[in-house]
């Protein structure tokens, strides 16, 4: 708004975005005073609310200084100006935050990792937070995982309990401290207090005697739990073979990739090769699991990250982390404590009642997580991130769209790296990495964020969207909330069309892309299983051009879970059964005559033997014909392994395949994969044909951007390989980056389809 230069107003401005639980009201005051300006600031249920007064050009240097300087975690969705009466005010202050049941226009805060500032007073022996586990600030800290209901204010969080001491309420009552009201603030005196648990709930120790008896139990060997941001961490050290060994045949997790926690950069540097890139994104304020490159000779147990050339490292997040790994000074395996397909406990008793013979003790304190966060996991490609699970650190994640949505609506997403969306009026939200839908725990979990969101944001959907998987779990849940619900609509959207939505949402995109869409697992329009799918589409519609030749799955569920089964239906397409009798191969010796005349009656008789396109289970097949065996023992694990041995062969030849109109055939592939013996040249060969295709069918398109989504991108090699040879053909393309890529974006793909 132009204001008369020479002339003294008052205005009165409305910002929404994310505007609370950032230091931004500090900042306003701060600014205010600096331009000599009179009025107030508060928050309310859509955002912050500021009366200015002065002379009219301080006022147009002050709203310029509000966009080109807010705090680096603020972001700003929209700025309403309106010139209001004088009112003769001598002073700005900052008042109570009024409630006015919106909390529309807010976007909740994610948790944030210990900021410099207090890293150092954490560190300085003079100061009165001395190592003291809780430290934080309004720049860091618990949010999310705290919080209650919006206004993000004490009252309505977990910190609700505990009395502030006189020394910390000077600092959250002074707008000049980095702690105004900093919610979360506390110290010794008067924030949360620690426990050692025995697995029977016993209290062995409190306070100091807890945390270094907990230290003395890990050097000793011990798997013990500790209660971190968003849940509870079992941990053990990461160098100790036994331990390590011990505890993935507690947990029932025999090969998994196990995240490892170290004090420093350095110390990670010891066992991974990093780039500048990977360096970025541990060191960054979210504190992610990054995932590297593993060097051969280290210090960490051999049992870390079994078969693959990559670990999932990262840094302290929290003053707790940080005293624990500063006190051990090794590495240590933090990995989220829970039972399988279920999601991250979040408190003792549920602990002690679920994990009672994994651990030997729990440190527990008695500030109360509301809301279960998990660690997010990143890792960089190509100088760009790419979203694995996105959690602690980057969700809730928050959109801004210029049109407004003109109903309410709740996405539900798919039955795997479930997460929901919500969109009303210029926003849109994506909830952080709830999990697999494979339990009756994870379900109720699915329903309470969906409920917190709710309620948080005031929020009942007139919409919602979901899979069109009929057994999905969160097609069930949509179907029975419509039935009890009347008047909200019912809409479902094909699972890989969500993939390439999901992408779109992230970029805005408004126009037609060919978009590859590839993964394990997903609904077919004609009720097969999809999941080798390139479509041409926009934010609408979506044309199937391209998909790779269905097979089938012997046994269903099981040959997700015993890739062998998936080989062997393979070459069941293109040889008779007394062909495979005479094949000299490992894949066929490891099953019994008998099996393969059973295999080969449910292949032509298609007896639980469902058809699918999947690209990720096609990634099976070859990793079960390069002579792995073993049943997976976790998701993506034969992709991973043909990632890691592809490493070491340089080939850049292709296998032979063709198109059939629009099926990708890949008979002539699987005879050449049959007469090879390196299992590195398979690996290699392989990933190297399926950027081919991909490169092939975009050249078929010339004037369509390119978009890659599905969990098959999750593939470094692939992805590094497809968006070079994209570069060197000057194609537009788009890869998720703020967004997880693989199930875990689905539901911002249904809610970008339902607005």
């Amino acid at each position: 708004m132009l204001l008369l230069a020479d002339s003294s107003c008052r205005v009165k401005i409305e910002i929404r975005g994310i505007v609370q639980g950032v230091g931004f009201r500090p900042f306003i005051y701060k600014l205010a005073s600096k331009h000599r300006l009179s009025g107030f600031i508060f928050n309310n249920g859509s955002g912050v609310v500021i009366e200015v007064e002065g002379r009219s050009v301080a006022i147009e240097l002050f709203l310029e200084d509000v966009t080109l300087l807010s705090p680096p975690l603020s972001r700003i969705d929209f700025i309403g100006k309106e010139k209001i009466d004088s009112q003769g005010s001598i002073s700005f202050e900052i008042r109570e935050s009024v409630s006015n049941g919106m909390s529309t226009s807010i976007m909740l805060p994610a948790d944030l990792s210990l900021c410099k500032e207090c890293l150092e007073e954490f560190n300085d022996p003079q100061n009165r937070r001395y190592e003291y586990p809780f430290i934080n600030c309004t720049n860091c800290g618990p949010r999310y995982t705290i919080i209650k209901n919006l206004p993000y204010d004490r009252k309505n969080t977990s910190m609700n309990k505990f009395v502030m001491c006189k020394e910390c309420k000077e600092e959250y009552n002074n707008p000049n401290n980095r702690r105004y009201h900093a919610e979360p603030i506390s110290c010794y005196k008067c924030g949360p207090k620690l426990q050692l648990l025995e697995p029977n709930g016993t209290v062995q120790v409190n306070e100091k005697e807890a945390f270094t008896s907990l230290c003395d139990l890990i050097r000793s060997g011990e798997i013990v739990a500790i209660k971190g941001l968003g849940g509870f961490h079992i941990v053990c050290d990461a160098r100790n073979e036994k331990s390590v060994s011990l505890l993935r045949l507690k947990k029932h997790r025999p090969s998994k990739p196990l995240a490892v926690m170290f004090q420093n950069i350095s110390a990670i540097k010891s066992v991974a090769s990093l780039t500048l890139e990977d360096e970025k994104l541990i060191l960054s304020q979210e504190r992610p699991i990054v995932i590297v490159q593993k060097k051969l000779n280290s210090s960490l147990a051999d049992s870390i990250a079994p078969n693959i050339d990559r670990i999932g490292v990262f840094l302290p997040y929290t003053p707790l982390h940080a005293l624990l790994l500063k006190n051990l000074d090794f590495p240590i395996v933090a990995t989220s404590a829970n039972i399988s397909d279920e999601p991250m406990i979040r408190d003792a008793k549920e602990l002690l009642n679920k994990l009672p013979f994994v651990i030997h003790s729990v440190l527990t304190h008695d500030r109360e997580i509301i809301n279960a966060c998990d660690d997010s996991v990143v890792q960089d490609v190509n100088a760009s991130l790419v979203m694995l699970r996105m959690a602690r650190g980057f969700a809730p994640q928050s959109f801004f769209m210029q049109n407004k949505s003109k109903k309410k609506i709740l996405a539900l997403g798919a039955n795997q790296k479930a997460t929901i969306a919500l969109a009303f009026n210029n926003n849109i939200v994506l909830s952080p990495h709830i999990g697999d839908l494979n339990s009756i725990g994870a379900v109720e979990y699915f329903s309470r964020t969906v409920e917190t969101l709710k309620r948080v944001y005031n929020f009942e959907p007139e919409i919602i969207v979901c899979d069109k998987h009929p057994k999905y779990e969160t097609t069930l849940w949509a179907k029975e909330y419509i039935k009890n619900h009347t008047g909200v609509e019912l809409l479902q959207v094909q699972h890989h069309y969500a993939h390439a939505l999901a992408c779109m949402a992230e970029y805005s995109l408004d126009e037609k892309v060919l978009a590859f869409c590839f993964d394990g697992t997903g609904y077919g329009d004609d009720a097969s299983i999809w999941g080798g799918e390139v479509f041409v589409a926009d934010k609408v519609n979506y044309k199937r051009v391209y998909h790779f030749k269905n097979f089938a799955l012997l046994g269903g569920e099981k040959a997700v879970r015993e890739p062998r089964r998936v080989a062997l239906s393979l070459l069941f397409e293109y040889f008779t059964l007394d062909e495979i009798f005479m094949m000299k191969s490992e894949l066929i010796t490891s099953f019994k005559k008998s099996e393969l005349k059973t295999f080969y009656q449910m292949h032509q008789r298609e007896i639980n033997s469902p058809k699918c396109s999947s690209v990720g289970r096609l990634f099976d097949a070859v990793y079960a014909l390069s002579g792995h065996l073993k049943m997976l023992a976790y998701e993506g694990e034969g992709g991973l392994v043909l990632e890691s041995l592809s490493a070491l062969s340089k080939s850049k030849e292709v296998y032979s395949y063709s198109f059939q109109g629009s099926v990708i055939e890949y008979q002539e592939m699987i005879c050449q994969i049959l007469q090879e013996s390196n299992k590195a040249e398979i690996a290699k060969k392989f990933i190297n044909t399926i950027t081919k295709i991909i490169i092939d069918i975009t050249m078929k398109y010339p004037d369509l951007p390119v978009v890659l989504s599905g969990g098959v991108f999750q593939n470094k090699l692939l992805v590094s390989q497809v968006i070079e040879e994209l570069k060197i053909r000057k194609r537009k393309y788009f890869i998720q980056s703020k967004t997880p890529v693989n199930d875990g974006g689905i539901s911002l793909g249904q809610v970008y389809h339902a607005i």
